[in-house]
């Protein structure tokens, strides 16, 4: 079995301003505060002799690897990224940025909003563009009734209202 992993399919490079200042600050995080600390960390193991046997050198180069991994990964995604910082000239459609309050088939409520691929972690009801529902409910308009074709099964929902900010 050979080590070689196909790249990863980037998700969609749209970002909402408060995404793309969350990760501007991580890679500021990462380069200016942590990464000098464990350069400093590891350069004092390494100079208390064998290598071979010091685990505080083995485990600071192991995270100065996974610091710079990540340094690069930001770097790169945040020079493609489109920071979409207006809302759209229609806004009674539910485009990218929007807050969509949903009736699913059950009766239950739910609010979500639709973020990119490197956000939708950063709060509660934050949606992927990428995601099922999102692509469901990308163009439709308050009272569209959306079906979402999940791995769980199909789900049906009503949009109740569209809105944007907040």
């Amino acid at each position: 079995m050979s080590r070689f992993r196909p790249r990863a399919t980037p998700g969609s490079r749209f970002i909402t301003p408060e995404g793309h200042a969350r990760l501007k600050a991580e890679l500021d995080q990462l380069w200016r505060i942590e990464r000098p600390q464990v350069t400093q960390a590891v350069s004092e193991a390494a100079a208390q002799g064998d290598r071979s046997e010091n685990a505080e050198y083995t485990y600071g180069k192991r995270r100065l690897r996974e610091i710079d991994r990540r340094v690069r990964f930001l770097r790169q995604r945040l020079d493609g990224m489109v920071v979409v910082d207006r809302p759209p000239s229609d806004r009674t459609r539910v485009f990218f940025g929007a807050w969509v309050a949903l009736e699913a088939d059950d009766g239950r409520e739910l609010r979500v909003r639709i973020v990119g691929p490197d956000e939708f972690d950063a709060a509660p009801g934050y949606v992927s563009m990428d995601a099922p529902l999102a692509k469901a409910l990308l163009a439709k308009r308050q009272g569209d009734e959306v079906t979402v074709h999940a791995p769980e099964g199909e789900r049906a929902y009503v949009i109740l209202g569209v809105e944007y900010g907040g």
